[in-house]
């Protein structure tokens, strides 16, 4: 089905709105927004494509759908919500970053400053986002030193009977003892709020009047308090940031493109000062440098307040349109920008060459895999499975994904093992393999090409009992724990054969099975820990067989409450009327 252009083009309307290509079988192959609809879409079935890979996606068109929306900010909203719904072939996406990182200032009647990551609500006054962890720390321990607001947490502020070690260091003027006036405590929040948001000259401003006016009060103290203040603020912001002589909000986003990867590096200048970039790769699709900074603009301020100027190393190619209305896209425009251009392309260059080469090191490992294994295919997804518990108690199993290249967090899972003898990890290894692969024999979920099981060959050929019942054939290795559990010593056991592999500790694709292994042995403990202590937390007299109402009344007489049976010894417990030896044994065990 050819799709006829001339005759569908006079039928789009001039307004502002999402245009959407499809392709055969209803497959949406491009989402883009324009300021006038008819224009923009007209401007793709030309004589000449303005690139390679837009020729290509024309090619494939058997349709174009359009919505109109009222405005170019409601457009750009409907574009990105539809991008990350539909994923379409030919669009740049990035992945969400949720690692922005905030300054936040809570609204008690002392309020407390912190470092926050989430979404933004109204309980307390934000700000930011910041390009990265670093820019939060560092601007939050200016603060301490400048106006010594509280850190702590609100329980801990409120049980307090002397001040703590941040006061003795001056990094806090001691409010949960009352040290600080609450006037002058919220004098100091105030600064601090004209701080964060980049008025750093008015603060100065108002604190030289402060001082000025203690000196003439011959409040000497306090004049050389606020001095100090001053030296604090001067001091580390030239330290700690890069500094422009103009008090400006802009953002810098440069993008590049090597060797079929790319990489859009975007810093943050706020009130005149470089707080820092932040590196970001494109999940899907390909294009040129200005493909994917405009991708990466559509996208990333769809999500984040946009600055009146953004400043880039290459203009998008959208035919004179703004990407975000109400933000100049330019290039730079005097020494201290081009400045930061350069800092940003030379940002974007490293991380670039950082994922190359851990790409390509991935790639090595892989293919030493595959010839250590005699695998038919190189493995893009790799599953390990390790079980944890401590004598039996909260048995936890882990499953921890390895996929092109790298380690998947976000499709880890864990599983509380119940129903099984204690400390049976045969059994455990079967229940887990079995609530993960039931899934896959179903025809859901995702399907790896290789399962590695920490183990040795007990916990090896339950996994290929599971498989075989599930009807699956999975490649299996047994990763068992060599001699002493030295480091490279591990044996790598295969189904079917009866001699172990050992590679040696200098052999890449060890390294990678090791790296694997060991994530699935982190995540294991960790879950067994949380649920082992969540489990002593909310364990009580009544979850003990054998102990019931008159025991408990006598244990808790006895010894005060829940917290002193739980300290108590076990010769402590067997002196309580009623409370065998075993029991009392019990009784520790299970509350401790």
């Amino acid at each position: 089905m050819t799709f006829d252009a001339r005759a569908y083009l006079p039928t789009v309307p001039e307004s502002p709105g999402v245009y959407r290509m499809i392709g055969g079988d209803e497959e949406v192959l491009y989402v883009g927004k324009a300021k006038n609809l008819r224009r923009r879409v007209s401007s793709y079935f030309q004589r000449t494509a303005s690139s390679p890979r837009i020729g290509m996606m024309v090619a494939q068109v058997v349709r174009v759908d359009t919505t109109v929306t009222r405005s170019e900010a409601e457009a750009l909203i409907l574009e990105n919500n539809l991008i990350k719904s539909l994923r379409p072939k030919y669009n740049i996406l990035f992945r969400d970053d949720k690692s922005y990182p905030y300054i936040k200032l809570t609204r008690d009647a002392y309020p407390r400053i912190t470092f926050f990551r989430g979404t933004v609500g109204r309980d307390a006054r934000y700000f930011g986002p910041l390009p990265n962890v670093w820019a939060v720390r560092e601007t939050i321990q200016l603060v301490q030193r400048a106006f010594l607001l509280r850190t702590c947490e609100n329980s801990v502020f409120a049980n307090r009977s002397r001040p703590c070690l941040l006061h003795q260091i001056h990094r806090c003027s001691a409010p949960c003892v009352e040290l600080v006036s609450k006037e002058q405590y919220d004098e100091d929040v105030r600064l601090t709020t004209l701080f964060l948001n980049g008025q750093h000259n008015e603060v100065i401003d108002r604190l030289s009047e402060q001082m000025n006016a203690a000196a003439e009060a011959l409040a000497f103290e306090k004049a050389a308090q606020v001095r100090d203040q001053i030296k604090a603020l001067s001091r580390v912001l030239h330290k700690q940031f890069a500094d422009s002589a103009r008090d400006e909000d802009l953002d810098i986003v440069a993008a590049i493109e090597r060797d079929g990867a790319a990489c859009v590096n975007h810093a943050m200048v706020r009130g005149g000062r470089h707080l820092g970039d932040h590196a970001h790769f494109p999940a899907a699709g390909k294009g040129s440098a200005a493909d994917m900074l405009s991708a990466f603009i559509a996208q990333h301020y769809a999500q984040q307040t946009a600055p009146r100027r953004v400043v880039v190393n290459v203009l998008p190619d959208d035919d004179g349109e703004a990407p975000l209305p109400g933000t100049t896209l330019a290039l730079a425009r005097n020494e201290r920008e081009r400045a930061w251009i350069d800092m940003a392309l030379k940002g974007a260059e490293l991380a670039l060459q950082i994922k190359l080469d851990s790409g390509a090191r991935a790639t090595y490992r892989v293919r030493a895999l595959v010839d250590a294994l005699e695998l038919d295919v190189a493995p893009e997804r790799i599953e390990c499975f390790d079980i944890s518990h401590t004598m039996g108690e909260a048995t936890v199993a882990s499953c921890v994904v390895w996929a092109q290249g790298a380690m998947r967090n976000s499709e880890y899972r864990r599983y509380n093992i119940e129903g099984i003898t204690p400390g049976d990890d045969y059994a455990a290894m079967r229940q887990v393999l079995t609530r993960r692969y039931e899934k896959v024999a179903s025809g859901e979920g995702a399907r790896p090409d290789l399962v590695l099981i920490d183990g040795g060959r007990g916990q090896l050929g339950v996994a290929v009992e599971v498989m075989a019942e599930l009807g699956l054939d999975l490649p299996l290795v047994g990763v068992a724990k060599g001699e002493e559990r030295k480091m490279g010593a591990e044996e790598l056991i295969r189904p079917g054969r009866s001699d172990g592999l050992l590679l040696g500790p200098e052999h890449p694709a060890l390294h990678l099975i090791a790296e694997i292994r060991d994530e699935a042995h982190r995540f294991a403990i960790a879950g067994h820990r949380a649920r082992r202590a969540k489990k002593r937390l909310t364990s009580t007299l009544e979850d003990i067989a054998g102990v019931g109402p008159a025991r408990r009344k006598r244990l808790l007489t006895t010894f005060g409450g829940l917290a002193g049976v739980r300290n108590a010894t076990v010769e402590d417990l067997c002196r309580v009327e009623g409370i065998s030896r075993k029991l009392a044994e019990q009784i520790q065990r299970q509350l401790n």
